[in-house]
């Protein structure tokens, strides 16, 4: 069965008559601050010139109106908004896990996995697991993780110390 999920809350521009302050201060076609202004005689002034009245800032006191094409404001809006989204990276946490045991080719092999990940820029957690009884031997894990940290120092630098958490031995490196 389909169930129908309600479209989450995106704050609508209130435009011409759905504006419902009495007073707005408002910013004319040419871009000039005409002052505080009844919403009435604003919304007149926008009919004259052939162009609706957006409300810029609803959070001011008195709200912000302009004087433009509605359809061109909402049009600038989206091409700000992608244009923020497409410069933001957002950097992951890639995680690398090694065993307690690992072989010397298995650990080159995570290892130029992290350095790939780093060099894309993304953060990699290191984690040594312990399996059994190997929880006895925590002082080697540590030499091992400290063994690739050692070996990622040149591209990396350590965001989180290594800590102790559960059965295992994690830390954060991100790209210098």
């Amino acid at each position: 069965m389909k169930r129908h999920r309600r479209k989450p809350y995106t704050p609508q521009v209130r435009i011409n008559e759905r504006i419902r302050v009495p007073e707005v201060h408002l910013i004319d076609g040419q871009g000039k601050s005409r002052g505080s202004v009844p919403t009435a005689t604003a919304l007149v002034m926008a009919r004259e010139a052939g162009l609706d009245l957006v409300e810029v800032s609803s959070n001011a006191n008195p709200p912000i109106a302009k004087i433009i094409d509605a359809g061109k404001y909402k049009y600038d809006q989206a091409k700000a908004k992608s244009r923020t989204k497409k410069h933001q990276k957002e950097a992951s946490i890639k995680e690398i896990r090694l065993g307690f045991k690992i072989d010397d080719h298995d650990f080159d092999v995570k290892f130029n996995r992290a350095k790939k990940f780093l060099s894309q820029g993304d953060k990699v957690k290191a984690a040594v697991i312990f399996r059994g009884r190997e929880i006895t031997h925590i002082d080697l894990g540590k030499k091992l993780l400290d063994k690739f940290v050692d070996r990622l120092s040149e591209v990396a630098r350590i965001e989180q110390a290594p800590i102790r958490q559960g059965r295992s031995i994690h830390t954060v490196l991100s790209p210098k």
